[in-house]
């Protein structure tokens, strides 16, 4: 039973990185440097921490992204 539990929660994380990757292709950014990538998430994580407008704009800019995509 903890195998069965293990391989679920296993799974369960390798599909969240499987969409977290599909969200920096939908973003366009499939192409960039690690480093930058990473750079830019850190950088929006320290803009948002404490922000509410800003997590607004970004969310906004987001949900629009996806209202948009064709698939």
């Amino acid at each position: 039973m903890l195998r069965s539990r293990t391989t679920e929660a296993r799974k369960r994380d390798t599909r969240e990185k499987i969409e977290l990757g599909g969200l920096i292709v939908k973003a366009g950014l499939r192409f960039e440097k690690r480093a930058l990538l990473l750079g830019l998430l850190i950088d929006a994580q320290r803009r948002i921490k404490n922000d509410k407008a800003e997590q607004a704009r970004l969310m906004a800019i987001g949900v629009e992204a996806f209202d948009h995509d064709p698939g």
